[in-house]
């Protein structure tokens, strides 16, 4: 059955690696060696399409597998052929600063549109990268829960995950954009249910208590929750269905209110010039099919979207949640949420960290 689909709406940073275009297998893991070399002079002309060129890219951990899959339908095109990678994947706040630092980059996929944002300040990205047709957007997801087998504890909403004896594990907003978003659609479900600021911030509270894990990576909770720690896992639903395509034993529910996931991806000003034709081609209905396999939501509207593997009904892999939240429309925009919520002395998930102990 195929659907048609509309859009709805600090760990370790891990090493340069040199790699072909035929993608990884679903189950490879962020690792690599060193294998990145410095480049100086001016920036050469633009090679032919089909010319051997090497492209940079840095990203936040979980979209691996979906942008290996990408590389390798882009090298059976003109624009991608003779295109091989270096990749650094990690949690995206940390590569993000590693960029800043002088990581090569031509291409970096972040979770958060900040950690560009933060790249525009340092004068290595265009500030207008985000002004295309579709915000600079190039994947989707929604947060949901991942659960053990079978569901034990019968968690079903945010109220769920509050409860005595429930134990959590979610990423640390200090260096995972994952975090950022699973934090923020806790607290905005409360205001979306007509709670106050206080409301919001004593939920927020009572979730991090339950908190027993707070690993530097979207990826990195995901493995230590695969290896038995804690109850629920905080996630991305992509994430989740990828751990299940990948046979690991984890159910996930997406809640009635979540928050809609927006990861940028930009190519940086001295970039080779066959990174604005990746970039390009992620938005090709294709690419985003690629994505939709691996369980992200397309970006783009009249996407074939067949059955999905690891999804709850993957005939019917997307479904539209009961409320869904934007960072725009309910917190502002990042620009507004990242000062107000993780302001690293200032911010309210930053105090509440704090307050409930667990802030590293």
């Amino acid at each position: 059955m195929t659907k048609t689909w509309a859009k709805v709406g600090g760990a370790a940073i891990v090493a340069m690696v040199v790699t072909a275009c035929a993608p990884a297998s679903p189950g490879s893991s962020p690792s690599s060696t060193d294998a990145a070399a410095a480049t100086s002079g001016e920036a050469a002309a633009a090679p032919a399409a089909g010319e051997d060129t090497t492209l940079s890219l840095v990203g936040y951990a979980v979209p691996k597998a979906a942008n290996n899959a990408i590389q390798e339908l882009w090298s059976q095109t003109d624009e991608g052929a003779g295109v091989t990678w270096t990749e650094s994947y990690g949690a995206s706040g940390d590569q993000s600063r590693a960029v800043e630092s002088g990581l090569d980059a031509d291409y970096v996929h972040f979770s958060l549109e900040g950690d560009v944002t933060r790249l525009v300040d340092a004068g290595l990205v265009d500030a207008d990268w985000n002004e295309g047709e579709h915000g600079g957007i190039v994947s989707s997801s929604v947060v949901v829960f991942a659960v053990r087998p079978g569901n034990p504890l019968g968690v079903d909403s945010w109220d769920d995950l509050i409860a005595d004896g429930v134990e959590i594990v979610t990423p640390n907003p200090g260096s995972s954009g994952s975090a950022r978003w699973n934090i923020l659609a806790g607290w905005g479900q409360v205001i979306a249910d007509g709670g106050s600021e206080e409301d919001a911030k004593e939920y927020t509270s009572a979730l991090f208590d339950n908190v027993v894990a707070l690993p530097g990576s979207g990826r990195d909770a995901t493995s230590a929750f695969l290896s038995g720690t804690g109850d629920v896992l905080l996630s991305y639903e992509n994430e989740a269905i990828l751990a299940k395509q990948e046979g690991e034993e984890i159910d996930y529910v997406l809640p009635d209110t979540t928050l809609r996931i927006d990861n940028p991806g930009a190519v940086l000003k001295d970039a080779d010039p066959r990174a604005e034709a990746w970039l390009d081609f992620l938005y090709a209905p294709e690419a985003q099919g690629e994505f939709a396999k691996l369980g992200f939501r397309p970006v783009i509207d009249g996407v074939e979207v067949g059955e999905v593997e690891g999804a709850n009904d993957p005939a019917d892999p997307f479904p539209a949640p009961a409320a869904l939240l934007t960072i725009d429309d309910d917190f502002g925009g990042w620009e507004a949420a990242n000062p107000e919520f993780f302001d690293p002395d200032t911010g309210i998930i930053t105090q509440i960290q704090v307050e409930t102990g667990k802030s590293s």
